[in-house]
């Protein structure tokens, strides 16, 4: 009885860590395929890339601008305002912007609409066992499936991570413009917080975040079950633990750059 009530507690925790081994196997496999010949995925890497770039660019664009001049655009020009330091608007976008909102953002458009279009295609040819027959016929659904989505969601967050940027700081400078505040303070205290590490820690940080989206969803998809109802639920689960492994790393990774790059922690 004491065991009965034992596996019951521990078994969630058990199909967890289960998974998470069976994702760490499929990235291995992954970055393997990848960069073993032959390389038959190129025309499906180019069409996952588009397809993404075209589902993708709009809605962020729209979020991005929102989210940066609704909540550090407005908020924190209102608390400026009131310590008097209005001019240190652009510093702010330095962190808020270029170092966090910017690849949050991107991850999270990109798995809530890419990603969840991955999980449901893999999740359909899996039941209608698509991937049992190209296993039979010799073609490895590793490198013909996984591998173009994994290279091309990696290529594609790192391109909109620079695009979010560009329309983040368009709302920075939109709340400027909104409070009064003129542009020369704010571009001055832009570039004198800027640096190389903050550029490449946001466009690596969000590759990153592109590969963990391709392989939590190509791995949900691929083990998906219970017909249609099995995909659905797939995909839910697939946004789920996208979310919650990007916000995990991007406290570790957030952790790691400021610890071997002190000297970003110095407002200027």
């Amino acid at each position: 009885m004491v065991r009965s009530i034992a596996d019951r507690a521990f078994l969630p925790t058990r199909g967890l860590l289960e998974e998470v081994g069976d994702m760490v196997v499929l990235t291995g496999r992954t970055i393997l395929s990848a960069l073993r010949p032959p390389y038959p995925y190129g025309g499906e890497l180019v069409s996952q890339f588009l397809f993404v770039l075209r589902l993708v660019w709009f809605p962020l664009l729209i979020t991005t601008v929102a989210i940066s001049y609704g909540a550090p655009g407005i908020q924190a020009a209102n608390f400026l305002r009131l310590a008097g330091a209005l001019d240190r608007l652009g510093g702010f976008f330095v962190l808020a912007a270029i170092r966090e909102i910017g690849p949050l953002i991107t991850s999270t458009v990109v798995a809530g609409i890419a990603g969840t279009a991955i999980t449901a295609d893999l999740g359909a040819r899996k039941i209608r066992e698509e991937l049992d027959a190209l296993q039979v016929l010799g073609v490895d659904p590793v490198k013909n499936l996984v591998v173009p989505r994994f290279l091309s969601l990696m290529m594609v967050t790192a391109l909109f991570d620079l695009f979010a940027l560009l329309f983040g700081l368009f709302g920075g400078i939109l709340a400027a413009v909104v409070n009064g505040q003129p542009l020369g303070p704010f571009w001055a205290t832009f570039f004198a917080n800027t640096t190389t590490v903050d550029l490449w820690g946001s466009v690596l940080k969000s590759m990153i975040f592109g590969a963990v989206i391709a392989i939590v969803c190509c791995y949900k998809g691929m083990t998906a079950s219970g017909g249609a109802e099995g995909v659905g639920r797939a995909v839910n689960q697939a946004v789920v633990i996208t979310f919650l492994a990007n916000g995990t790393f991007n406290y570790i990774f957030t952790q790691m750059l400021l610890a071997t790059h002190p000297n970003i922690l110095v407002i200027k």
